[in-house]
């Protein structure tokens, strides 16, 4: 056994202490999450699970999706899935991730259902009592003893988004999900006062480890909501007397949106931070947040193989950079050339880490371990630079560059100029295949209420702040720019998805 280990993330709690809430229900002390968790272990061990086991959790957004992680992650490897993928999606991911065991919703009528039958894994429906506090179920009658996984042993296990070639298994172990949460929970300063609204999804590795795992491992609780609803969110934030969030940036985008109609409410929440990952977050909506809120804004860098976080701009009385995502916090993180060379502040390259909380390597897939590890640090794909403060601002996704007739062109830094118009609420620029250019670069475009811009306009503001050939060839104009699953707004594929293929 060893302290490497989530469940032993639960001694920072006392036991009488709240560590899960959720909107009526009552509330989960640390000695009934550490009684809960070690239940549902021995249950699973009762029916042939080991440590060594992946078991599949497939529920909505909740404190029974927390608490199911928590149990599975502690004792074995948890493989949460999206509850929307189609039977044929589950299919692909099982077949990938080959669990043991799939856990669904009692009565569930999920495609997952199907998609475990035709592949012959064995379904478990979590059983929640009436007047249950909130994450409590069971799943089995019977019980039989397990021992704590050793710390290299696998906790998580999460595909990539896959956006230019088919998604890729990462394993996370013991020592990974522990290191993380240690960092987040030391970057944010948090303690057993710290309560936050839970407004990620609990597939993704952003809301596991940065919310849920950082906040055990500091004593402090969650609230588990049923997903990020911007209509309820000022509400709830109210009622829970919420110290802390985090979110990506269009779930700020639509806060934002709502709050300016709440503005008193938002400044009286008293927010000690409001935490933004995932994507990049413009200036403007930084700049946004931190007034209506009257808060510091805490931008963070992170992705699944580094178990989420990467950098992180400090807290006050440090300084927080808009457009950066901070000081390195927890791995060690560097830019490098394409040859593998470290280049100095200032300079550009690919940003490049190592440490406790990085994934050991890609599961099955030595192709990809090779041209993602280099000299013992691992690529991230991310193209950036240290600042002369040790600031890193990340200026591209070396896949997103649109590459116009030879000109470079980071898709981050079109966004950024653009979202400074009064009008725009929402902006993503991306690659559009071109026969002359090779690329040209294209925009997608949502407007703020009751605001008009036409395209002549843009361009034309576009022409003041940036060179001639960055200003956008293709604009386009939506209700609703289309996301992935994690809320996150994805370049690659935009250009066919909205039916630009160039001329």
């Amino acid at each position: 056994m060893s302290e490497y280990n989530i469940r032993n993330l639960l001694n920072a709690g006392a036991p009488d202490a709240i560590a899960i809430t959720a909107p009526e229900r009552p509330a989960l002390t640390y000695k009934a999450l550490e009684e809960h968790i070690d239940s549902i272990a021995a249950q699973l061990a009762s029916k042939g699970l080991t440590n060594s086991d992946r078991v599949a959790i497939v529920l909505p957004n909740g404190p029974e999706m927390a608490t199911a992680f928590l149990a599975v992650s502690s004792y074995m490897s948890a493989a949460p899935l999206n509850p929307s993928y189609k039977q044929a999606e589950y299919e692909f991911y099982l077949e990938d991730l080959n669990p043991k065991l799939v856990i669904i919703e009692h009565g569930s009528t999920n495609p997952v259902r199907e998609a475990a039958l035709k592949l012959s894994i064995p379904i478990a429906e979590i059983n929640v009592k009436e007047n249950a506090a909130a994450g409590a179920f069971n799943l089995f009658e019977t019980t039989q003893t397990i021992e704590l996984p050793s710390e290299s042993t696998e906790a998580l296990v999460l595909h990539t988004s896959g956006t230019t070639s088919r998604p890729k298994v990462v394993p996370l172990t013991q020592a990974n999900l522990v290191a993380s949460a240690s960092n987040i929970a030391s970057t944010l300063k948090l303690s057993d006062v710290d309560h936050s609204l839970n407004i990620m999804p609990l597939f993704h590795i952003h809301g596991l480890i940065a919310v849920l795992c950082a906040s055990i491992s500091a004593g402090a609780s969650v609230c588990c909501t049923a997903g990020f609803n911007a209509l309820k969110f000022f509400d709830l934030a109210a009622s829970e007397k919420i110290t802390w969030f985090s979110g990506v940036p269009t779930m700020h985008q639509a806060i934002l949106l709502r709050g300016q109609r709440q503005a008193q409410t938002a400044k009286a929440l008293n927010l000690r931070f409001i935490r933004s990952s995932s994507a990049s977050l413009p200036p403007a909506v930084f700049d946004e947040l931190t007034e209506l809120f009257n808060s510091p804004v805490i931008e963070a860098y992170g992705m699944t193989e580094a178990t989420h976080q990467m950098t992180s701009n400090p807290l006050p009385p440090h300084v927080q950079k808009a457009g950066f995502v901070g000081l390195p916090a927890g791995p060690e993180v560097c830019i490098m050339d394409a040859s593998g060379n470290q280049v100095a502040k200032g300079e550009e390259g690919e940003v490049c880490i190592k440490g406790e909380n990085v994934t050991p390597g890609y599961d099955k897939n030595p192709d990809a371990n090779a041209l993602s590890f280099i000299n013992g640090w691992f690529r991230t794909g991310d193209q950036g630079m240290f600042d002369a403060d040790g600031y890193l601002k990340i200026t591209g996704r070396l896949k997103e560059i649109i590459n116009r007739g030879g000109e470079k062109i980071s898709p981050l830094e079109i966004d950024n100029v653009l979202m400074e118009h009064p009008a725009i609420q929402q902006v993503v620029s991306f690659a559009v295949a071109d026969k002359s250019y090779g690329e040209e670069i294209g925009v997608a475009i949502v407007l703020g209420e009751g605001q008009s811009l036409t395209e002549a306009e843009l361009k034309n503001y576009a022409n003041e702040r940036l060179a001639r050939f960055k200003i956008p060839k293709y604009i386009r104009f939506l209700d609703e720019i289309p996301k992935g699953a994690t809320g996150k707004m994805q370049r690659i594929g935009l250009a066919k998805k909205l039916g630009l293929e160039g001329d």
